[in-house]
């Protein structure tokens, strides 16, 4: 015995109405989740606020990314903006393509540092890259710009949209020289990618490249950093580059100045501590 017409309309009310809530929630699902995955990416389209923790006058900028409340803190007005040579803070990025395309094996296989005399005697060893980054070995990251090679170069740094991700012909001196240049905004950008790994690298690539960035630790944070110093131009660019690690939290920072020669390197890191430490990032007294 069939059921009456009327029964059967709402019958098939009732089934319609139940797929529609079903799609309704997941399409509730899916907006949750495009939302937070929007908010996960922050950095790339984070609102500004303009904050003040270099001294009057300098000729620098500093950017911190607060991951809390989802903006960037910038102090230096449009020099954040303005792209530099990145100098040795490009061994971050040196370091991951080269692990990522095969072109040395970990960051402790040995590497030539090629016999020749250096500026620096600390530089004149074969090396692997972890002590290579320690010292800011540019003869031992010329090798590995050398054995990754400049096609694989142009294409890695494309995928991974760093700065104007030009490096001309010559493989082993374009961080160095030019053309490559990249902001203070950029190289936090790039980092928020990078510590977020939504960049198209494998994970353990970027754990090994954070094992030997790590300049302090304590209980409540851990520091990674590299410096970098630009001789190409006048005046000479000084930066600092890095990020705080508290627990899943990473919080990149990146600081650029005008310098007039090696005797002001040490300020570098001086003026990127005060500003950490005035923006409540790094505790007072370490």
């Amino acid at each position: 015995m069939s059921a009456p017409p009327c029964r059967r309309r709402l019958f098939r009310c009732a089934l319609q109405l139940r797929s529609a809530w079903r799609w309704r929630t997941l399409l509730s699902l899916l907006t949750t989740v495009l939302l937070l995955a929007g908010g996960a990416a922050s950095a790339a389209a984070a609102p500004r606020v303009a904050v003040t923790c270099l001294p009057p006058g300098a000729a620098a900028t500093f950017v911190l990314l607060d991951p809390q409340h989802g903006r960037l803190q910038v102090d230096g007005g449009a020099r954040a903006d303005r792209r530099y040579s990145p100098a040795s803070t490009f061994k971050l990025v040196n370091t991951l393509i080269g692990l990522e395309t095969g072109a040395v094996d970990s960051v402790d296989q040995v590497l030539p540092y090629g016999g020749q005399p250096q500026p620096r005697p600390e530089w004149q060893h074969d090396m692997p890259l972890r002590e290579a980054i320690r010292v800011s070995a540019v003869p031992i990251y010329q090798e590995l710009a050398r054995r990754i090679g400049l096609a694989r170069m142009a294409a890695m740094l494309r995928r991974l949209d760093y700065g104007n991700g030009e490096i001309g012909t010559v493989v082993d001196r374009f961080w160095l020289q030019g053309p490559l240049a990249i902001s203070a905004v950029e190289q936090v950008q790039f980092l928020d990618r990078l510590l977020r790994q939504t960049l198209p690298l494998r994970p353990a690539h970027v754990e090994a490249l954070e094992a030997i960035t790590l300049q302090a630790e304590s209980a409540g944070y851990a520091l990674h950093y590299k410096t970098g110093w630009s001789t190409a131009t006048r005046p000479q660019i000084g930066w600092v580059v890095g990020w705080l690690r508290r627990g899943d939290q990473r919080q990149p920072f990146a600081l650029n100045m005008d310098i007039a020669g090696e005797e002001q390197l040490p300020q570098r890191w001086a003026l990127a501590r005060s500003c950490l430490v005035a923006l409540g990032a790094l505790p007072a007294g370490d």
